[in-house]
């Protein structure tokens, strides 16, 4: 619904909004990872499921409770299917070889357009060729979020397999998910007084790029420090530990040791993530920003799949080795080793990239109204409105009920 609401909005209050939106979500993390994992670990392990299940079902309760209070854009056919279909019938006319009857073209997707036998409009192609520019910036948010979900993957191995005890008191292991999420919560507040202060004409504000490199260092440099963690870890000596009601043989380590990589991958998100949601809502169209939001949606969670890929790819590969079911026993840390380097390769390929791409990011936002074509401004009016189901009435939203 942001994609919707926030069209005349410049680069400051664009990166407030993601900001501050991440920002409640890490917050909202921080209370689920301390209370329903302590409840998980240490009370009663079904009890965990009812209060999420119960949250949900009260969310739901409310959303129909305002229903109609709600915000839609006007129905006037999906974005997203348009997008789609202008893909398929490019590649339709590729594969039949119709070079003949269309000509040359530039672009393979220009094919789709109805002057060159295809089924769509040249602008909806071309909004189409501009999202398309978008794709290596979520291609190579794959890798990123393979690191991230190394939290609850290998960070938790190593987690569970050191001492977890804190003056006699057992701490859950999600614990040090709440570390991460703390460089979150502080920085946050710290972009956004550097946004303020860079409000300034005379001052210029780091581009969105610059973030997503730096998260992305950030991000190559946990992993490496999550392989020298593992050699140290596995230099003390073992201890019983208790968890879940099952006892385990870890090391006597205590897990704070292990802080430092989480907190870079904290680091890493409150850098990459609000960034790589201004680029991919700044740099496409209007009418395709929520198609946008998505792919870069359905990037996030292609990473967590390639993380999966990853572990089962070099645990088959080592016969077990790189990704040990008995930590003690193997060599853990050459797998975080592996995804560090590809982690740095991933930096630099997207440092190249986003030299052409994505480094010029103000200029586009602050010539796009001015220049926006007639459409865009029609469509920047209708966002505006309030569309009911019934369509009695339309007012202008506040601020504060964007916001909401």
């Amino acid at each position: 619904m942001a994609a919707y609401h926030l069209q005349s909005c410049d680069q400051p209050k664009l990166l407030s909004f993601f900001n501050w939106f991440y920002w409640m979500v890490n917050l909202n993390s921080t209370v689920v990872f301390l209370g329903i994992a302590y409840i998980q670990q240490s009370v009663a392990k079904n009890l965990c499921f009812l209060i999420p299940f119960t949250s949900v079902l009260l969310a739901l309760i409310a959303l129909h409770m305002v229903r109609n209070k709600l915000t839609f854009r006007p129905k006037k056919g999906s974005s997203l299917l348009t997008t789609l279909g202008v893909f398929l019938n490019s590649f339709k006319m590729c594969c039949l070889h119709y070079r003949h009857l269309s000509g040359d073209v530039a672009n393979w997707l220009d094919r789709a357009k109805e002057n060159n036998g295809g089924c769509y409009s040249e602008t909806s192609v071309e909004n189409v060729k501009i999202l398309v520019k978008l794709f290596p910036l979520f291609g190579l948010q794959l890798l990123y979020r393979a690191c991230i979900t190394q939290i609850p993957s290998g960070y938790y191995l190593q987690t569970m397999h050191s001492n977890l005890k804190l003056n006699g008191f057992l701490l859950p292991v999600a614990v040090m998910k709440v570390i991460s999420i703390l460089p979150v919560l502080i920085l946050a507040p710290l972009l956004e007084l550097l946004n303020t202060y860079y409000q300034s004409p005379k001052k210029k504000l780091p581009s969105p790029a610059t973030f997503i490199t730096m998260g992305h260092g950030c991000a190559a440099l946990s992993a490496l420090l999550a392989g020298i963690s593992e050699i140290h870890r596995k230099d003390y000596p073992e201890v019983e530990q208790t968890l879940s009601g099952k006892v385990l043989q870890v090391s006597s380590m205590t897990c704070f040791q292990l802080t430092p990589q989480y907190i870079l991958l904290g680091v890493a998100e409150a850098f990459v993530t609000p960034a790589c949601s201004l680029i991919a809502f700044c740099l496409t169209p209007s009418n395709l920003r929520g198609v946008s939001l998505h792919f870069l949606t359905l990037s996030y969670g292609g990473g967590c799949f390639l993380g999966a890929f990853l572990i089962h790819l070099l645990y088959f590969v080592s016969g077990g080795n790189f990704y040990p079911n008995n930590l003690s026993s193997g060599n853990m840390e050459r797998f975080f080793f592996i995804l560090a380097t590809l982690m740095a390769i991933n930096t630099l390929v997207f440092w190249r990239i986003s030299q052409s791409r994505y480094a010029d990011l103000s200029v586009e936002l602050s010539s796009g109204i001015k220049d926006s074509p007639l459409s865009e401004k029609l469509l920047q009016y209708k966002t505006c409105l309030r569309f009911y189901d019934t369509m009695e009435r339309s007012d202008t939203l506040t601020s504060m009920e964007t916001v909401l």
